[in-house]
């Protein structure tokens, strides 16, 4: 028996397949052990050591500590098994640091008897498991060293600076030696938008009989326009004083009524051709990009369908940064392309496109594998594998695409001493653009418009003309998409590790999504303070890009590891290790104060970091007024009049509503750090009530435990207010109402069990036992009843947090399955199966008849 060991039950289910008889495969489940997570983790022998909890022992050369997670023990005894019945051990993990990591874990753990090979592959086809029997190689200590390296600078950086943020910012907070550089990026970015100062202008646009044009110049001075203005400050360039115009709401619209309507003549018409050209197949990091901003997904979503088409042998493998195809996917593009699009589209010769800089992990770029470029409805792949794979055959087809041909138009036209610019393009020829064009983050540019055919000193008559205002723009928060171009443009990383990286820096809390921007909070403003402030090299772009060289070198076999992991930790003669920088005291006010400007009176306006989020602080001779400010408003939007309003409305404490005629206690309305909320009781009485026990208890010798517990039952009741409810909505009724919940509906008759409806963290919702259900927008927490709460149980609950059931329409006639009108993210929407249809603009979703549903899943599936 000849025994195949991959990383993951998927990848080797479809291995499986292609091998000859005898061969059995089995997976590791992934790394099979690694650096301690936990103390619980460091086995007995060792956790007397000082080195323990770092799991690295930094005085006898670095020293790992690998230990096997407890839940992998059962499954290694199962791989032991097998190994000592196998004639023959096949390595068959991914051709990457990891995969050759896996590998040589593998070896040291199950410590086999038999022959081993290292069996390596870029797709999972027949012939290309077969071609990697036939060719097997030795595990690589080269790629093995550069992994283990990577491993002990991220532990030491993690482990070694991230206990200073817990003691000088907040708990729970870390630092990373890629994480924190992307995390520099868009604090700086923030940093630049809360510096601009935005600047009005104006434009006039005419309206001609069949086009539209821009008036680009008055007399012998330019139109001011956007390139005319800083593009950190928003101001006008000094440069541009002397030769612009810029037109306010006056000058602008006396310019626009003057100049329409007009006859106007054509003083100049420039035509040329325009060649564009296929951008090369996907890496790692451009998939990433694509996907973001056509299929709106976030990077580890990509990466994780991209991980199960290539184990179920679609793709080739997806963590690359190689644009070279070979020779097959070449032959097999140019096949599909003759024959769905016509020889016309194929170029005379393949294309051949040149990596930046040498393929570090693989060979390939990520394409559709196998001999036949099969897209997706010829596979049969549907949902998210085949929205992304069809994204990848779209790109490895127009890769080897004819040009496409253009023609840009460019029209001049003059009305006395003002003239207008027009321009356009037409397709002469679409090329590769009929199948593929890469999308941009930039959506700045004008929409392409085509022009009549206009000859110069023909008249043109004007129709209108319209006065534009127009205000300068901060530069663009990074999306996941632009920053992964910036982290990859930087060399910052590598492209497998950027998924990772943004979920890192969100799951911490550092950063959070507006829409598709990463926004960071004012705690990011504190790490990244201390870190440039105290370990500068932590958030330096070029060290930490210069890092990932000195790794690549050792993948190469060209440095050594342990010399170059001492000179990171302990430092040499010509710079300061990371030991030495651990023992700089740091100043915590410093770091976590952010200035944002002064109020009226000229006393500073700063954002506080404490340890329960942040806060403004006005600072006064005689002290500071304070008040804390919700977590998730944008450091660009936080306004000196915000902040002052802040203090003042602390300064006049809760706003009150009545008293609870139950238990004769105040109701007031607040705004907190989460958002505003309602809370039944005195907040100051309750801490004299507590002062008063406290006292008691010293008397009495009573325990703390006790006291704790005291102090938990007389904390104020407080409930946040529904979504979209302002705090001017909230009325005593309301708040009494909201302070009810939890409540009771009733029981439900098929399980017994209560029903309980509640506001939670995600919005209203209904429990019963281990049963929830999502309020739909039509539904009222404050007026719901135990009969609509039965019905929405009744209703078959869809998986997904952002996704409730509306109501069961019925059954599909061919598809035979039931269709479900369901609320999600974007709103409602029809599901059958595993079919999504949209439901047309304008009509009532909670209208839609059986046939009309049956009709638009039928149509969505074709």
């Amino acid at each position: 028996m000849k025994l195949v060991i991959v990383e993951s039950p998927t990848k080797a289910k479809t291995i499986k397949k292609f091998l000859p008889s005898g061969y059995v495969v089995e997976s590791s489940l992934g790394h099979i052990r690694d650096l301690p997570k936990s103390a619980s983790d460091i086995p007995a022998q060792y956790k007397t050591a000082k080195w323990s909890r770092l799991g690295i022992d930094v005085e006898h050369d670095f020293a790992p500590l690998y230990i096997i997670p407890s839940d992998k023990k059962k499954h290694i005894a199962v791989l032991r098994k097998l190994v000592k019945e196998a004639d023959e051990l096949f390595l068959a993990t991914d051709e990457d640091r990891e995969g050759e990591a896996i590998s040589w874990h593998l070896l040291g753990v199950l410590q086999p008897k038999v022959p081993v090979k290292r069996m390596v592959f870029h797709e999972i086809t027949k012939d290309a498991i077969l071609a990697a029997l036939e060719h097997p190689r030795s595990v690589d200590m080269n790629l093995v060293s550069a992994q283990e390296t990577r491993r002990i600078l991220d532990r030491l950086y993690g482990y070694e600076i991230s206990p200073i943020l817990w003691r000088k910012v907040a708990p729970k907070l870390s630092a990373g030696r890629v994480q924190s550089a992307a995390l520099h990026l868009v604090v700086e970015r923030e940093k630049a938008r809360m510096a601009f100062r935005s600047s009005a202008y104006y434009d006039v646009t005419v309206n001609y009989d069949r086009f539209t044009g821009k008036i680009t110049k008055v007399g012998d001075k330019r139109v001011a326009g956007t390139k005319d203005f800083d593009n950190t400050t928003g101001e006008l360039l000094a440069k541009a004083k002397s030769d612009v115009v810029v037109l306010d709401v006056v000058s602008g619209q006396a310019l626009a009524d003057r100049v329409a309507p007009q006859t106007w003549q054509v003083s100049d018409v420039q035509q040329k051709p325009l060649t564009l050209t296929p951008k090369p197949p996907f890496i790692t990091s451009t998939l990433q990009q694509d996907a973001g901003r056509k299929l709106s997904w976030p990077a580890g979503k990509t990466m994780r369908v991209a991980q199960r088409l290539y184990e179920q042998g679609y793709i080739t493998y997806m963590r690359t940064d190689s644009v070279n195809l070979s020779g097959e996917a070449i032959s097999a593009a140019r096949q599909k392309i003759t024959s769905l699009y016509g020889e016309p589209y194929l170029p005379d010769a393949p294309r051949q496109y040149r990596s930046k800089k040498s393929a570090q992990e693989a060979h390939e770029a990520i394409r559709p594998a196998g001999k036949d470029m099969r897209t997706a409805d010829e596979i049969g792949l549907n949902d998210e594998e085949g929205r992304l794979y069809d994204l990848i055959w779209k790109r490895t087809v127009a890769s080897q695409m004819a040009d496409a041909k253009l023609q840009q138009t460019s029209v001049q036209l003059t009305y006395t001493d003002v003239i207008a610019q027009a321009s356009g393009r037409t397709i002469q020829f679409a090329g590769f653009i009929k199948v593929y064009n890469e999308s941009s983050d930039d959506t700045s540019s004008e929409a392409e418009v085509v022009l009549p055919n206009l000859q110069t000193g023909e008249p043109v008559q004007s129709i209108s003309a319209e006065n534009l205002e127009h205000h300068t723009k901060p530069p663009a928060r990074y999306t996941e998409a632009s920053l992964i171009k910036q982290l990859e443009s930087d060399a910052i990383g590598r492209p497998s590790t950027y998924a990772t990286i943004i979920d890192t820096i969100q799951n911490r809390g550092y950063v959070y999504k507006q829409g598709g921007a990463l926004v960071p909070r004012f705690v990011a403003f504190a790490v990244d303070a201390l870190l440039s402030q105290n370990f500068p090299n932590v958030v330096n772009t070029a060290y930490t890009a210069a890092m990932e060289d000195d790794l690549d070198h050792i993948a190469e076999g060209t440095v050594t590891s342990l010399p170059y992991l001492k000179k990171f930790y302990f430092g040499d003669k010509t710079e300061a290790g990371l030991k030495n920088m651990l023992q700089v005291e740091i100043d915590p006010r410093k770091t976590c104060t952010i200035p944002i400007g002064h109020d009226a009176a000229g006393h500073a306006i700063n954002v506080r970091v404490g340890r329960f989020g942040p806060f403004v602080e006005r600072v006064l001779t005689t002290g500071e007024d304070t008040a804390s400010i919700p977590d998730t408003i944008a450091p660009d939007e936080l306004t000196i009049a915000q902040a002052v309003e802040f203090i003042e409305k602390r300064s006049t404490g809760p706003t009150p509503l009545g008293t609870d005629p139950v238990s004769g206690k105040p109701v007031y309305v607040l705004d907190g750090r989460f958002g505003p909320y309602v809370q039944l009781g005195d907040r100051e009485r309750i801490a004299e009530k507590m002062k008063e026990d406290e006292d008691a208890e010293k008397k009495t010798g009573e325990k703390k435990k006790k006291r704790i517990k005291k102090e938990k039952t007389i904390k104020p009741k407080m409930k946040g207010l529904l979504p979209g409810m302002k705090i001017p909505d909230v009325t005593l009724d309301v708040a009494l109402q909201l302070l009810e919940l939890p409540k009771v509906l009733g029981v439900y008759e098929s399980s017994g069990e209560k029903i309980v409806a509640d506001n939670g963290r995600f919005g209203p919702y209904i429990r019963c036992g281990v049963e929830t259900r999502s309020l739909s927008p039509e539904d009222n927490i404050l007026t719901l009843t135990f009969e609509r709460a039965c019905e929405m149980l009744a209703t078959p609950k869809v998986k997904g947090r952002r996704t409730t059931v509306l109501k069961i329409i019925g059954d599909h006639p061919t598809l035979k399955a039931p269709m479900q009108l369901c609320n999600g993210k974007y709103g409602p929407y029809l599901k059958c199966g595993k079919v999504n249809a949209a439901i047309p603009k304008g009509q009532d979703p909670m209208t839609i008849t059986l046939d009309q549903a049956a009709a638009l899943i039928t149509a969505r599936k074709k």
